[in-house]
């Protein structure tokens, strides 16, 4: 089986403890990503990213590997209907670097099984949920993490 990695790095004008506490605070993450991500932050602990919605929808599920406030966040990642399957987990890897008056923040998605779902998905889903996280941080508006292209687009 082959793997793959996936790697983004943004900028944001805010300070690396606010970027860290946007990622791992439950009421600050739904406003930008539509989840909370739940959990104590504590090496192996588990994880859980919650829909922010009625329903409350476990949709993927995890271990913390590492956490060191405010710079860095390990945590492994699977969708909650492979959580009884070791091999479909990936790794998330969260480095947050102070840049002049920014941070640079890199999320590194590794682990991944070469042209799965999961890799697909996160392709485009981490650069509009990191681009809503620095719009939310930075104005205080999030974008829409759930839109879609328009008809003319996909045509197109």
């Amino acid at each position: 089986m082959t793997k793959e990695s996936f790697i983004y790095t943004t900028y944001i004008v805010s300070t690396p403890g606010k970027v860290f506490e946007a990622i791992t605070k439950p009421d600050l993450a739904r406003r930008y990503w539509g989840h909370e991500n739940v959990s104590d932050w504590k090496p192996g602990s588990s994880w859980e990213h919650v829909r922010a919605n009625d329903e409350r929808t476990v949709e993927l599920v995890g271990k913390v590997v590492e956490v060191s406030p405010p710079t860095r966040l390990v945590i492994t990642w699977a969708n909650a209907s492979q959580a009884s399957d070791p091999a479909s987990y990936s790794r998330v890897t969260f480095e947050l670097e102070e840049y002049e008056a920014m941070v640079r923040l890199t999320v590194t998605h590794d682990e991944l099984e070469a042209g799965s779902g999961m890799a697909n998905g996160i392709k485009k889903g981490w650069p509009i949920v990191l681009s809503s996280l620095k719009s939310f941080l930075e104005t205080g508006q999030a974008i829409d993490v759930f839109a879609k292209p328009r008809a003319s687009e996909r045509a197109a």
